[in-house]
């Protein structure tokens, strides 16, 4: 199946074309037409039903602004490490993503080499510029935040966020606190995202502008009793472990409980959020035997990630990620709770109160208040900061030639805790829209009998039902609407009565619509119409006061259009 056949499809199916077309456009950036709008809408309202709705006892949704302090992404590390490795040609200037172009050229798998590393193999391999055979420079980083000034003022530097989850977790404290101090808590957010990359490629696959549908996952790392994992009990995921990739192995299947038993993951909720990935990625009607999760090396994850694995879809002879799953750990609220001085802590109760050893420094204030003011400024400073633990290895160290062991002590009592205060870990499920709309199309994209027919799933195809009088005829056109009337009333439908029954068929195939249903002359004598699937092309007659119920029976499954090739021509 050729990828251009899908994008001239899009493009004049109204799914989806390249922005600013008229002016040339600009590369990663893409319209979503009126189809491809209603199909991408869908996706996410499949995602809330399936991420969101159905774990309703532990999720909740947020939305944040994409606008974004400087000081947010100090904290995050983004300003720091949200770069890729970039290299300019001497000749014509032109500038190439560094690792795409090495494996473009050498075949060979790039991801997290480090700007020397990259730099060397141009080197050595005499890698050119692709378009002009000059000569490439050094491999240097870029950036990929997109930049803003808040406000008129110089020095309110703001930023496109990259992502959703620095949103969710500068938020983590209201949010905690309004569902009632509760953990595991999901936040879950859909919105716009920005990164300027440095070559989009791939259509939908890799763009500057997209949307995000995310949860940021926040739970306790020693509760791993309480994860519903029986919920997915007779499940199965394709898992290609770092182990195994290291050695070119292929992946593996595992059942959703093996991924926690043989410690293929974390935490067990990460098998439970990548086995939700896997129901939802189901729905979109990619087979799952198509579908695997691989993990990415150490060299290859991001900065704030302690294990990644990549949602993979095998098209063709490619392979496109369509989510990711990191173990983000403390990172996050750690980071933001040194960088904003906020408390992002939680309290967790013991069933029991523990008596616990606790170590405590005790102060010779009777012999410290005989000194000079300056030698007690020196030793209060240079313990004030210090853990108990910390001041015990000091205590032979000197201020003025006087060991600190003669004004302090540490020592060591019990103490009765019910309690205990630590941040919350992050198991973070992220999925691009337009990658989930682009996979979607090129996975339901057939043709038969030099005809195009997308095989949409139901629950993301733009229309349900397609609503069509036979011929251009005032009394059949008007019959066709008040059936569509009380269609739409039960499913999403659309009307068309412009052109031939053939080509509003073709154009019904080629955006998705399940089924069509045609009122002919047939009709207005007996009170029936035929419904045609869209993907045998295969017809029944049924009558009208049974039509709502019919369409309820093929959309819960049941076989009433019968199978085999239908004849159909036109």
């Amino acid at each position: 199946m050729s990828e251009e056949k899908v994008i001239e499809l899009a493009k004049r199916r109204g799914i989806f074309w390249p922005s600013y077309e008229i002016y040339g456009g600009v590369g990663g950036l893409y319209d979503i037409g009126p189809i491809g709008t209603r199909i991408k809408n869908k996706i996410v309202q499949l995602w809330r039903k399936i991420f969101v709705e159905e774990n309703s006892d532990f999720v909740v949704e947020i939305e944040t602004p994409m606008i974004t302090p400087k000081k947010v992404f100090e904290a995050s590390g983004h300003l720091e490490n949200f770069t890729d490795p970039i290299v300019e040609c001497s000749k014509c200037h032109r500038v190439f993503r560094a690792d795409h172009l090495v494996e473009e050229v050498l075949k060979i798998n790039a991801e997290g080499l480090k700007a020397e590393e990259l730099t060397n193999l141009i080197r050595e391999k005499n890698i050119k510029c692709p378009v002009c055979g000059g000569d490439l420079g050094d491999v240097r980083y870029f950036n990929l935040l997109f930049s803003t000034n808040i406000g008129p003022y110089t020095g309110s530097t703001g930023f496109l966020r990259p992502e959703t989850a620095q949103g969710m977790f500068t938020s983590f404290k209201r949010v905690y606190e309004s569902t009632r101090e509760k953990l595991p808590l999901g936040i879950a957010q859909v919105g716009r995202v920005a990164r300027n990359e440095i070559s989009p490629r791939q259509g939908l696959i890799r763009m500057r502008e997209f949307t995000i549908m995310e949860i940021e996952f926040f739970m306790d790392p020693e509760d791993t009793e309480n994860v519903p994992l029986d919920k997915f009990s007779e499940d199965k995921i394709n898992v290609l472990p770092a182990e195994a990739k290291i050695k070119g192995d292929k992946p593996s299947t595992f059942k959703v409980k093996e991924l926690v038993d043989e410690k293929i993951v974390i935490n067990p909720w990460m098998a439970y959020w990548m086995a939700t990935a896997n129901k939802f990625v189901r729905k979109l009607g990619v087979p799952l035997e198509r579908v695997y999760f691989e993990e990415k090396l150490p060299s290859e994850r991001a900065h704030y990630s302690s294990q990644t694995f990549d949602q993979m879809v095998i098209v063709g002879e490619d392979k496109v990620e369509i989510s990711g799953h990191a173990y983000r750990g403390d990172y996050d609220l750690s980071r933001h709770s040194k960088f904003s001085g906020q408390d992002l802590s939680v309290f967790k109760k013991y069933d029991q109160p523990k008596i616990i050893k606790k170590k405590i420094v005790i102060i010779n204030k009777d012999k410290l208040n005989k000194e000079s003011k300056d030698f007690v400024k020196e030793l209060m400073k240079r313990i004030s900061s210090l853990k108990p633990e910390e001041v015990e290895k000091i205590l032979d160290e000197k201020i003025d030639g006087k060991e600190i062991k003669e004004y302090v002590t540490v020592t060591e009592r019990e103490e009765k805790e019910s309690g205990k205060r630590f941040i919350p870990h992050v198991v973070e499920p992220s999925f691009g829209v337009e990658r989930c709309l682009y996979i979607s199309v090129l996975n339901a994209y057939r043709e038969k009998k030099d005809r195009i027919v997308l095989s949409l799933p139901r629950e993301i195809a733009p229309y349900e039902v397609a609503v069509f009088p036979l011929l251009e005829r005032e009394e059949l056109i008007s019959r066709a609407r008040e059936i569509y009337n009380k269609v739409k009333e039960k499913f999403d439908a659309i009307f068309d009565d412009s052109g031939s029954i053939g080509k509003r068929y073709a154009r019904a195939d080629e955006i998705g619509i399940p089924y069509a249903i045609t009122v002919d002359p047939q009709t207005l004598q007996d009170n029936t119409v035929t419904i045609r699937d869209r993907d045998t092309w295969n017809q029944i007659r049924v009558k009208e006061e049974e039509l709502i119920n019919t369409l309820e029976k093929l959309f819960s499954g049941e076989e009433i259009i019968p199978k085999g090739s239908s004849d159909e021509s036109g």
